[in-house]
C-alpha cells in the first residue's frame, strides 16, 4: 500500500515539470539553459538530499515504466513520415560506426583497465549491452553472465552518473562541438516550420488552455490505448523480446497513427509528451546516489568513462570520414549510448524533430541486438 510520503513524492514528480516550464517562461537565462536540463539537476538534487523514503525506488519504477510509453505516441503523432525516407541510409550507417565505436572501446579498455579481475570480462559484455541497447539489456546480461550483484550495482550506477554527464554534453555543446568536424543537417523544412513543430513559445500555457484541454486527452487517450495493446502483446511472446516488441509496436503504432490527419493535425501533442519527458528525466535522475559510488574500484570508473567518451570520438571521427551529418550523429548517439527514451529530448534540443524516428528506429535496434552481442564480446574478452 502507498505511504503518504510516496504519494507526495509521486506529486511531486508529476507536477514539477509545470513548476520547471514557469521557470523557462519567467527567466531567459533558464530557457537557454533547457527544461530537460532543468530537470535532471533538480532530480540528482533530491536524490542525493536523504528526503526520499526508503520504498521510493518502487514509485520510481513504476513511473518510469509508463512515462516512456506514454511519450512516445504522442511524440510521433505530428510526425511526418514523408521526411523519413531520405534519412534512412546515412541514420543506418552512423548505427553501424556507433556500435562498432563501442565494441572497440570496450575491448580495448578491456586490455588497458583490467588489474586482474576475474569477472571484469563480464562487466565488458554488460558495457556493450548497456550502449547499444539500454537499461534492459544490462540487466538481461547480469543473469546472462552469472554477474555479482555488487558488480552490477556498481556498474549501473557509473553508467547512470558518466553516461548523464554525456548527455548533458549532447544537449549544452554537442551540436555545436561537433559542427567543427562534421557537415550540418539538411533539412527539407525551413527553421521556423521545425522551430513550430517541436516547441511552442509557452508550452505550459498551450497544455493548460481549455481550447486545447479536450483534443489532448482524447490523444492521451489513444496513446494509454497504444499502450494497453502494446504491452498486452507483449506479455504473450517469449520474455527474451518483451521489451523490444512492446517498444516496437508502440512505436509502430505512433507511427501509423500519425498518418491520420485529424492526429496530426492536433496541436500539442508534441508538447505533452515532452512534458512526460521531464517527468522520466527527474525520476531518473533522482535514482543517482552519489554516495554508492564511493565503493567502487577505479579501473571500473576509468573502463567505463573510457567507453562512453571514447566511442563518441570514435563515432564522430569515422562519421566524418563518411560526411554524415551532425544531428543524425547526435540522434544515433543518443538512442545508443543513453537509450531510445533520451533521443526526444536530443531532438528537442536541437531543434531537429527530423531525425526523431531515426533515432527511436536505431534504439530498437540496439535493444534488439544488445544482449547478443554483449554475451558474444563477453566471451571473446574471457579468452584474452
Amino acid at each position: 500500500m502507498m505511504t503518504f510520503e510516496l504519494i507526495i513524492l509521486g506529486l511531486f514528480y508529476l507536477l514539477a515539470p509545470a513548476f520547471i516550464l514557469w521557470l523557462c517562461i519567467k527567466y531567459v537565462f533558464l530557457d537557454k539553459l533547457g527544461s530537460v536540463l532543468i530537470a535532471y539537476l533538480f532530480g540528482i538534487l533530491l536524490g542525493n538530499s536523504g528526503l526520499l523514503p526508503n520504498e521510493s525506488h518502487v514509485l520510481q519504477e513504476i513511473i518510469m515504466s509508463i512515462s516512456i510509453p506514454l511519450a512516445i505516441p504522442l511524440l510521433l503523432f505530428s510526425s511526418d513520415v514523408k521526411s523519413w525516407v531520405s534519412l534512412a541510409g546515412k541514420s543506418f550507417l552512423s548505427m553501424i560506426i556507433a556500435m562498432a565505436g563501442v565494441v572497440v572501446m570496450v575491448i580495448a579498455g578491456y586490455l588497458l583497465f583490467n588489474a586482474g579481475d576475474p569477472d571484469f570480462w563480464k562487466v565488458g559484455g554488460m558495457l556493450v549491452g548497456v550502449y547499444t541497447g539500454g537499461t534492459p539489456n544490462l540487466a538481461s546480461l547480469k543473469l546472462m553472465l552469472n554477474v555479482s550483484e555488487s558488480t552490477y550495482l556498481l556498474t549501473h550506477t557509473y553508467d547512470m552518473v558518466l553516461s548523464g554527464l554525456y548527455f548533458l554534453f549532447l544537449l549544452v555543446a554537442g551540436q555545436k562541438v561537433f559542427s567543427w568536424v562534421l557537415p550540418r543537417f539538411k533539412s527539407r523544412k525551413s527553421k521556423a516550420d521545425l522551430q513550430s513543430e517541436i516547441k511552442t513559445d509557452n508550452p505550459l500555457a498551450a497544455l493548460t488552455n481549455r481550447e486545447n484541454r479536450i483534443p489532448l486527452l482524447k490523444m492521451l487517450g489513444l496513446s494509454v490505448l497504444i499502450l494497453a495493446v502494446s504491452g498486452g502483446i507483449g506479455q504473450v511472446v517469449p520474455e527474451a523480446i518483451m521489451m523490444v516488441t512492446t517498444i516496437l509496436l508502440i512505436t509502430s503504432f505512433g507511427i501509423l497513427f500519425s498518418l491520420s490527419p485529424k492526429v496530426r493535425q492536433t496541436n500539442h501533442t508534441f508538447d505533452l509528451g515532452m512534458y512526460l519527458i521531464l517527468v522520466f528525466s527527474i525520476t531518473v535522475s533522482s535514482m543517482v546516489d552519489f554516495r554508492d559510488m564511493l565503493a567502487a574500484s577505479p579501473n571500473l570508473v576509468f573502463y567505463i568513462s573510457f567507453v562512453v567518451f571514447g566511442s563518441l570520438l570514435f563515432h564522430v571521427l569515422i562519421s566524418a570520414l563518411f560526411k554524415i551529418d551532425t544531428d543524425t550523429v547526435m540522434a544515433t548517439s543518443a538512442a545508443l549510448i543513453c537509450s531510445p527514451p533520451f533521443v526526444p529530448v536530443v531532438t528537442t534540443s536541437i531543434k531537429n524533430k527530423e531525425v526523431l524516428v531515426p533515432g527511436l528506429t536505431i534504439g530498437i535496434i540496439g535493444y534488439a541486438v544488445g544482449n547478443y552481442l554483449g554475451y558474444l564480446i563477453a566471451n571473446l574478452l574471457s579468452t584474452l
